[in-house]
């Protein structure tokens, strides 16, 4: 392969086969010999983490997608939904939704979350003990957001079932070139998750709860002295919470576990040394971030690795590729739980840095803590099953022994 031809040709839409199981060499190869990439007309992708964190910082890089989603999505659900949601808006919906959203998840609500999370996991963890065959995903991994994001919704436990097919279904879309039935399979998502929350959120506006621990009550009374939002963005800001808290901590603790389990001597390191969980967590989110895609639509002139783009650039931000950059992170393909600092952007930056992020920290800690805890004898049983999709980074599957 001739790496510069490789670099000037690559194409986010036609990956080659072994790019699922490991991006980062060629992220490295894009970094070194196109880092300001054209993927085609108007539309570029970048691989340093200066110019990803460039554009993060940049007013002048819209979130609002609805030019780029109009000739993917048409006049469909989804796009009606990625079009409404929290993180593919600028002000003032961003705004208003975002502050709704931060004022339900601040240090005080997290630490009354806690004792929840670790009885959760705990619980999960007593289920898996006697159990010869265990998938780290569907028995542990998934099942955490999924009760964590319920219970900030009210979401009933006996509802919860659908919410991980749905989240993946609407989600899945977003890929760069999604086929006929995975558009499908998303607005059909989409619909029956409107239908179910239409009746949830009836139900609260008939019983409200406390907007401190409820986020659906808070996001329906709205600030004291801010408009409401509309049931539109209501409605899809509730997708948008369930799928984004759902997919990235799922995939965190997942790719998380397979991360350590592959470099046994940094697990076999945080089981002897706890007090590095919170360095490793941040460590982990860098050398596999959950999110590896970004995407911002220039709104004026801008100047990026010595080249000026246009207003109405298209800009694909390559999150996973930043957080592997040598000029930022040293030996940046060795994991170490250690590692400081970690200015890691698998959470972006600036004003839109996931609202969710200190949620998803405190959910990873505490299960990569009580899991090494309970099993530090823990083992892979068989490969895993990556996913095969290039925006969203996780394992499907992933079979271990406990030891």
């Amino acid at each position: 392969m001739d790496p510069a031809a490789f670099a000037r040709n690559f194409r986010l839409t036609a990956v080659p086969d072994d790019f699922f199981d490991d991006p980062y060499r060629y992220y490295a190869l894009l970094r070194t010999h196109e880092s300001v990439h054209e993927l085609s007309p108007g539309s570029i992708f970048l691989t340093r983490y200066e110019d990803v964190a460039a554009v993060y910082r940049d007013s002048r890089a819209s979130s609002d997608k609805k030019r780029e989603f109009g000739p993917k999505f048409g006049d469909s659900l989804l796009f009606e939904h990625h079009t409404t949601s929290l993180v593919f808006n600028d002000p003032p919906l961003h705004t208003r939704v975002r502050r709704l959203i931060v004022g339900a998840v601040n240090q005080r609500a997290i630490a009354r979350m806690e004792p929840n999370v670790l009885t959760l996991v705990e619980s999960l963890l007593d289920r898996m003990a006697d159990r010869q065959a265990v998938d780290l995903i569907d028995d542990f991994a998934a099942e955490i957001p999924v009760e964590v994001i319920g219970n900030l919704l009210g979401v009933p436990k006996a509802e919860r079932g659908p919410l991980r097919g749905w989240s993946l279904a609407i989600l899945s879309a977003l890929e760069p070139a999604p086929g006929a039935a995975i558009l499908d399979r998303g607005n059909r998502a989409v619909s029956d998750f409107l239908d179910y929350l239409r009746t949830l959120v009836a139900e609260r506006r008939s019983h409200p709860r406390d907007p401190e621990s409820d986020v659906l009550t808070r996001l329906i009374q709205g600030e004291a002295d801010g408009e409401r939002l509309t049931e539109p963005e209501l409605l899809h800001n509730c997708i948008f919470l369930l799928n984004a808290g759902h997919e990235t901590t799922t995939n965190s603790i997942g790719n998380g576990m397979h991360s350590l389990l592959v470099h046994r001597g940094e697990l076999e390191r945080l089981v002897r040394e706890p007090a590095l969980m919170p360095t490793a967590v941040e460590e982990l989110l860098r050398y596999e971030s959950p999110l590896q895609l970004n995407n911002r639509m220039t709104t004026a002139e801008i100047e990026l690795g010595g080249h000026v783009f246009p207003a109405g650039t298209f800009i694909t931000l390559g999150v996973g590729a930043a957080n592997r950059d040598p000029a930022q992170f040293p030996d940046p393909d060795r994991l170490d739980v250690g590692r400081k600092p970690n200015r890691h952007v698998a959470f972006g930056h600036g004003d839109h840095a996931c609202a969710g992020m200190n949620v998803a920290r405190m959910e990873a800690r505490i299960a990569f803590a009580r899991l090494l805890a309970r099993f530090p004898r823990i083992d892979l049983a068989g490969a895993p099953e990556r996913d095969r999709r290039v925006r969203f980074r996780g394992v499907r599957h992933l079979p271990v022994t406990l030891g």
